[in-house]
């Protein structure tokens, strides 16, 4: 099969400074800092930059007289266990001797109060400091839509309740997930240990672009506007309509669901309608990135998997993740075949070959190949370059080598 390299201009605006803007965003939220313990939370998701982020707030912290330390913040995630989550955010660079302080990992909770779906909780160790800053992405959910989404909302309600708190997140019916968002969101808030939110924004070539401390008051009326702001800056696929997309390696470190459904155009939501664009018939996914530790939460979302991705899955942490989220199907194994080259070969035979794309994930998409009948559609697309001659996709013992 002959494909054709597409150049996809996404928005460009990374920080220059980002320990800079972490202490400017700061600064201007004139804050009375503790002179005791204060936590800062980091989550499981590969946030570009976000040891350097979580560095400069530990140090502005101490500058002002307080003891900062880390605490993984992500809910239910590798494994919900205390060591596993630990072993997470280590993963992603931020270790004790490279941020100089100390990570404390629990998954003991306090119990801040009762919402409507449930018990709203709190990690031990935030519940017990003399504050928390909130660090966090601002993205669009994989599984709702909303006013709220992913950001300080969702880290303070799921990721810092751990998995106590993400059951009774996830035990709301997803049209109402929402709200309860928001309701258990005002219950944390109201507990008075929220010291301050650090909002992250990243441009479409997961650059961190923008940064935003917001005063814990005002959170969950800021987030609206922030995820506006994201919008404009979310990377998405140049064609709507599809055949057959390649996704060459899924996991958390890209999305909470391994592939995001916002890219892909399946939530895999049982009840709720999906997402109106894209539309694609088949999607098959080769591998599971090193960095998910095995978590293949939304592998179910694929028509297709390699061998090697399905021998990369930890079941036990796979299923923890789905039993808590209660979305089982996200978790269902797809038709499986020996590699790359078979999967492909296989979905050609019985699909043919037309309306093809290769993306390396959902979250870099600045770089992606075509089949040779979208070649023309492309060169009308205002955000994309497709080269002038084709590349024959090629393997190397099965193995797909157009992004290797």
């Amino acid at each position: 099969m002959q494909l054709y390299e597409v150049r996809q201009r996404l928005v460009s605006r990374p920080l220059r400074d980002v320990a800079a803007a972490v202490e400017q965003q700061l600064d201007r939220l004139d804050l009375d800092v503790p002179d005791g313990d204060v936590a800062i939370t980091v989550g499981s998701r590969g946030i570009h930059q976000i040891p350097a982020i979580i560095h400069a707030a530990g140090r502005w912290l101490k500058r002002r007289g307080a003891r900062p330390f880390i605490v993984p913040a992500m809910g239910s995630h590798n494994g919900a266990t205390a060591a596993g989550q630990r072993q997470m955010i280590e993963s992603l660079g931020v270790t004790e001797a490279a941020m100089e302080m100390p990570i404390r990992s629990s998954m003991d909770v306090v119990r801040l109060g009762d919402v409507s779906s449930g018990a709203v909780y709190m990690d031990r160790y935030c519940y017990e400091a003399a504050g928390v800053l909130v660090a966090n992405r601002i993205k669009l959910h994989t599984c709702f839509a909303g006013p709220v989404q992913s950001g300080l909302t969702k880290m303070m309600v799921v990721g810092m309740g751990k998995i106590r708190s993400a059951e009774t997140f996830h035990s709301a019916p997803t049209p109402r997930m929402k709200d309860m968002l928001l309701e258990m969101g005002q219950r944390v808030v109201d507990s008075g240990k929220i010291l301050a939110g650090l909002a992250i924004l990243e441009d479409g070539n997961d650059q961190t672009a923008e940064l935003h401390g917001v005063r814990p008051e005002d959170i969950l009326s800021r987030e609206p506007e922030l995820l506006e702001r994201h919008r404009e800056l979310f990377p998405t696929l140049p064609i709507d309509q599809l055949e057959v997309l390649i996704v060459d390696s899924v996991g958390k470190t890209y999305s909470g669901t391994g592939m995001d459904t916002n890219v892909i155009g399946r939530r895999g939501v049982v009840g709720l309608e999906d997402i109106q664009r894209p539309k694609i018939r088949i999607i098959a996914a080769l591998e599971l990135a090193a960095a998910s530790q095995g978590n293949a939460i939304g592998v179910g979302l694929a028509d297709f998997i390699t061998r090697r991705l399905r021998e990369g899955i930890d079941e036990h942490k796979t299923l923890i993740n789905v039993l808590t989220t209660g979305e089982m199907s996200r978790g269902k194994i797809p038709p499986t075949l020996a590699d790359d080259e078979a999967v492909i070969e296989t979905i050609r035979q019985r699909f043919g070959q037309r309306r093809w794309m290769f993306i390396p994930n959902t979250l870099c998409l600045d770089r992606l190949y075509v089949s040779e009948d979208l070649r023309g559609e492309l060169q009308e697309h205002p955000r994309c370059e497709v080269a002038d001659e084709p590349t024959e996709c090629r393997f190397d013992g099965g193995r797909l080598q157009l992004f290797q």
